[in-house]
């Protein structure tokens, strides 16, 4: 069994480290026969991949090169640090109203239905409280408590308005940073494009978040979830999956140590610091076509804490739901089906 795509990047700084990771791959066993035909690009801060079976080099090779396309084109309007997207050109207005294309307004609104569900624990303008973190930094230097105070003043997704295609934020430092929910959006978008270009089979990764096409020659995907921390991708089990979409959000994917705490980039919208529960890694699984809210949910679960998490899934028809916690201790929802390594 090969080992699990992942990508680690480490800057080993003055007691600091940060490594983002993935955190669920697909599996193929030595004995696979199928014919596969694999790309690899970098967009949204992570790596993306795109697999398709069973069609030829070339014809399977231009479908890829046209989605990459796509995920370029997503990235160049709903990128917070590309400058002239539409998120940019939000966050740097001051309060002023933002023509914005389409699909920016849908994520947007989306962003807004899942703040709703979740009474503001999933806030799509935690952008000001991220921005003190600096993740990409070769040095990191921790928010001060009156910098944390000051950016949360700015958090609160209720403060955005949306009308048409136009939006307008109700306070002139608010940011929108759509990281817990766009990639979910894109990865659906790109498996209808596949599927509009004949394509049967295939995977979609674009980070933690995978959509199964189809099969593969008949017989479910075998997703592999990955053990949090490990740089070596040792993996904790793995699922089937056939027309489905899965989404993985953790503590690991991106952090930083420093004087011996961790850091991680899922934060609180009402301190602005990262969550204190006790999951390390959620995984969300769903009929092709949810990866959104896959997405949305994943981030939610691991602010809610595990007992909260498996019973607002639970609640969810047509979702499922496995907890990693700090501890190592795996639980799931009774749907999901997992097998654990041996």
């Amino acid at each position: 069994m090969k080992k699990l795509i992942t990508v680690i990047l480490t800057i080993v700084m003055t007691a600091c480290i940060i490594i983002p990771q993935t955190a669920c791959a697909p599996q193929k066993s030595k004995s696979d026969s199928v014919p596969s035909h694999t790309k690899e690009s970098y967009y949204f801060d992570t790596i993306c991949k795109i697999t398709i079976y069973s069609m030829s080099k070339n014809k399977a090779d231009d479908i890829i090169a046209k989605a990459f396309k796509r995920c370029s084109q997503y990235e160049n309007i709903l990128s917070k640090t590309k400058k002239g997207s539409d998120i940019w050109k939000i966050n740097h207005a001051g309060g002023q109203p933002v023509q914005v294309h389409p699909i920016t307004a849908q994520i947007i609104n989306e962003g807004i239905k899942y703040g709703d569900e979740t009474n503001g624990l999933f806030d799509i303008t935690i952008g000001k409280a991220e921005d003190l973190y600096n993740w990409h930094a070769e040095k990191h230097k921790l928010p001060t408590d009156a910098q944390l105070k000051h950016a949360v003043k700015y958090v609160g997704y209720k403060q955005i308005h949306v009308s048409g295609n136009t939006v307008t934020m109700g306070t002139t430092e608010g940011e929108i940073d759509l990281g817990g929910i766009a990639k979910g959006w894109i990865a659906d978008h790109i498996g209808d494009y596949l599927q509009e270009l004949g394509v049967k089979s295939a995977i979609i990764s674009l980070g933690g978040n995978i959509v199964c096409v189809g099969n593969k020659a008949g017989k479910p995907f075998q997703i592999g979830i990955e053990k949090p921390f490990s740089e070596m991708s040792e993996i904790v089990g793995s699922t089937t999956a056939s027309n489905k979409t899965i989404v993985t959000s953790g503590i690991y994917e991106r952090y930083f140590r420093k004087n011996g705490k961790l850091y991680h980039h899922i934060l609180e919208p009402t301190t602005g610091r990262p969550a204190n529960t006790d999951i390390s890694g959620v995984t969300i699984m769903a009929e092709d076509g949810h990866s959104v809210d896959c997405d949305a949910m994943a981030t939610t679960c691991l602010l809610m804490g595990r007992k909260k998490a498996l019973n607002f899934i639970e609640k969810k028809k047509g979702y499922e739901c496995l907890i990693i916690t700090r501890s190592g201790k795996i639980y799931k929802t009774s749907g999901f089906k997992f097998k654990k390594e041996s």
